[in-house]
């Protein structure tokens, strides 16, 4: 298993929330997170990865939902 990180989510249906995402080869999460809240991927929302530098901190921030 590799590295992980504590990421937290601002904005949206999950704000204030913090969850747990692997790290890539290059020590970083992904780009999207598709936070499930029970409907499926067709209900998801959609948060997208911000930076203040290339290691971190991180936070994904919400843009809206998938469908």
């Amino acid at each position: 298993m590799g590295s992980s990180a504590q990421v937290p989510l601002v904005d949206g249906p999950a704000d204030g929330q913090t969850i747990t995402v692997e790290l890539d080869v290059t020590g970083r999460p992904a780009l999207t997170y598709h936070h499930l809240d029970g409907g499926g991927l067709a209900d998801a929302q959609i948060y997208e990865l911000e930076t203040v530098s290339d290691d971190g901190p991180w936070l994904y921030r919400w843009r809206g939902p998938a469908a």
